[in-house]
Formats: C-alpha cells, sequence, structure tokens
C-alpha cells in the first residue's frame, strides 16, 4: 500500500506542475511615485524588499520598469506580475510579512498611485500575456467613455490579424477607474518601438476619453524569477 501510494504521487506530481506552469488571464499591475528627491532611497528599498521576495520562496514572476519617456511619471516604478489565474493571484506568499517588509523598505520613500487587477485579452493580442522581458517596452494606457467596452474590443480584435510582434492587451477588472485597458509592447531597443508603431484603429477614437503613451526601461536588477532577454 505504502509503494501504491508513492507511486500515485509521483504519476500525479508532473501534471500538478505542467497545470501550474500554464498561464492564467490574469496581471497584477502597481505604480509607485518617488516622494520628492527620494528616488535613488525609493529604488534602494524596492531591491530589498525584492530580496525578500527571493528569501520566502516566492513563486510569482514579478517584473519592474521605470517609466522613461512621459509628460507626467518620469521615472516612476512600474511593477507586475503575469499569468496568473484567480487562486494563484489570490493566494500570495506570507500577506502579512509582505506588507510589514514593504512598509520598512518601501513606503517611506514613496506613494502608490496605481494598484490594479487585469484580464489578459487573448482575441486582441500577439502572445500569451506574460511579456517577454526584453529591455524596452511600449505602455498605452486608456481610458474609455462609460458602455464603450465591448465596441472598443470588438474594433481592436477585427485588427488583431495585422499585429506584426508581441502585442499584449489587458482590461481593467479592479483597482481604478473603468472601463480601463493597458496594451504593452516588449521591444528590444527603442528603435524597434519606434520602426512598429501600432496605431489603433480610428473607428474607437469616438469611444475613448484619454491615451496615455509611454515608454518603460526594464530594470534587471529588480526582477524576481524573471530572466532579463538582452
Amino acid at each position: 500500500m505504502k509503494r501504491l501510494c508513492i507511486l500515485a504521487l509521483l504519476l500525479a506530481t508532473p501534471l500538478l506542475a505542467q497545470t501550474e506552469s500554464e498561464p492564467g488571464p490574469f496581471a497584477r499591475i502597481a505604480v509607485l511615485r518617488a516622494n520628492d528627491g527620494q528616488t535613488v532611497d525609493l529604488e534602494a528599498g524596492y531591491v530589498r524588499h525584492l530580496e525578500w521576495h527571493r528569501q520566502a520562496k516566492d513563486t510569482f514572476r514579478w517584473y519592474s520598469w521605470t517609466v522613461w519617456a512621459s509628460t507626467e511619471r518620469q521615472r516612476w516604478l512600474i511593477y507586475a506580475t503575469f499569468g496568473h489565474t484567480a487562486a494563484s493571484l489570490s493566494n500570495p506568499v506570507s500577506p502579512a510579512e509582505d506588507e510589514r517588509d514593504n512598509i520598512i523598505n518601501v513606503l517611506p520613500h514613496a506613494q502608490f498611485v496605481g494598484n490594479g487587477v487585469y484580464e489578459f485579452l487573448p482575441s486582441l493580442s500577439r502572445g500569451n500575456g506574460v511579456p517577454t522581458p526584453v529591455l524596452r517596452a511600449e505602455y498605452m494606457t486608456i481610458e474609455l467613455h462609460q458602455g464603450a467596452g465591448k465596441a472598443f474590443e470588438a474594433a481592436v480584435a477585427a485588427e488583431q490579424s495585422k499585429l506584426q510582434g508581441e502585442t499584449l492587451w489587458y482590461r481593467m477588472v479592479a483597482g481604478g477607474d473603468m472601463p480601463r485597458y493597458v496594451r504593452l509592447r516588449p521591444r528590444a531597443t527603442l528603435g524597434a518601438i519606434l520602426e512598429e508603431r501600432a496605431e489603433l484603429p480610428d473607428k474607437v477614437n469616438a469611444l475613448i476619453s484619454k491615451v496615455t503613451l509611454e515608454t518603460l526601461n526594464l530594470r534587471p536588477n529588480m526582477l524576481v524569477n524573471v530572466q532579463a532577454v538582452p
């Protein structure tokens, strides 16, 4: 009987690992703004906080970018984790200890100005919802008029076959004013972002209340369970 139990466990383990490795549709994306004159302190504190995640054996993949080109959010820090099921996103490692370390190392130097849960939209996208960790990314935030979500998604989905490179669309489902969408286009260089411009369909213009387009720099020293691609 003992041998049968061990055999059953060994047979079940690969299936469990495969299921957990398949990306789910949900992402968490948060934005930190350094207090005046504390950008260096924020980045140092955030690096210490990420070390807590490593020591806690966190299995989430944590990405971090700083905003490089923007009118309002220059040098702000965007961090995110992608590819979650609702169950995995609801079960982070040691939440109380995570918050305690955050309070010690990060919050004295910054303010949260965004912290939302987003759902990946494969019918609008090219990619699997987990971004390739290359050194640059184009980051577009779109806010729509109320009730315009379905028409917007239909119009963008109709153009999906024209996408030339990795283009990931997410819809906010919690954490801010809605309807809001994010489009992320990871690229190795700024030149690639500029050469592969991806305009929105003209028919969505009347549905949009605000668009913000920014360029992000990946921070290789601020990644957990993610390996930057040169």
